[in-house]
């Protein structure tokens, strides 16, 4: 494991299209980049941003709404962009409050992953908080999601989120090896999103943990950074320093 990408969610407030953004990222250390969405430019331009910048396309989050309704669309982008993963990046508390709505979930993603699977695309799941309520049984809704689910969908776990859930992230990537291929790298405090390194997220044992799962690629995101631009910076900054110790 040694690269590092942004997910582009954290810069949205800039208001630029995805090739000015690519240009952006590529004056960081960052090797690649995260898509929220693909944006309104056109395909093409931002594949000849990427390969102009020597960037490489790390995953893409789309809503499983729109993945499910637009599946071709969506598989024939991700062969353009040279992007091989697609990750839910949300489904809200209902699908998670019962251990019945946890094991629909569970069906719908999988379902889902076999159909990626046919075009030489894998799905994940991105956490956030909601997915580690506990169940009746004693275990929380996101580890029911892991049992009733195989490899086939990865798990792209956030461990600012997890965090926040009151969870042990360097445990969670111990359970998740070989099956987190990518893992966002977020800090809170007080549940709240917050620079690298000025929150509760022990950055040096997740990075280290994340690189003994096996994971690919570490994505940095702030979901509310006060200046965007900056914080693209420090994120950079911060992960190339820690891959580099």
């Amino acid at each position: 494991m040694g690269r590092t990408a942004i997910q582009l969610y954290t810069l949205r407030d800039l208001e630029e299209g995805v090739p000015t953004l690519c240009r952006r990222v590529a004056e960081t250390a960052f090797d690649g980049v995260e898509f929220a969405g693909f944006g309104e430019s056109p395909t093409e331009d931002v594949t000849d941003a990427l390969a102009a910048h020597g960037l490489e396309a790390a995953s893409a989050h789309v809503g499983i709404d729109a993945l499910e309704g637009e599946f071709d669309d969506v598989c024939e982008t991700c062969a353009a962009l040279g992007c091989e993963r697609v990750v839910v990046p949300y489904l809200d508390r209902t699908h998670f409050e019962t251990a019945t709505a946890v094991r629909e979930t569970a069906a719908r993603l999988s379902t889902l992953a076999d159909r990626l699977a046919d075009r030489d695309l894998e799905l994940g799941y991105h956490n956030h908080d909601h997915e580690f309520v506990d169940l009746p049984d004693g275990r929380s809704a996101f580890d029911l999601l892991l049992d009733e689910t195989d490899d086939a969908l990865f798990i792209e776990l956030d461990v600012g989120w997890a965090v926040a859930a009151g969870r042990d992230p360097v445990a969670l990537l111990e359970r998740l090896e070989g099956r987190a291929p990518l893992v966002h790298v977020k800090d809170v405090a007080g549940g709240r999103p917050v620079e690298l390194g000025d929150g509760e997220v022990d950055v040096d044992a997740c990075v280290a943990a994340a690189r003994d799962a096996g994971a690919e690629w570490l994505v940095y995101e702030h979901d509310e950074p006060t200046d965007p631009r900056r914080s693209l910076e420090h994120g950079a900054r911060t992960l190339a320093s820690r891959l580099s110790d």
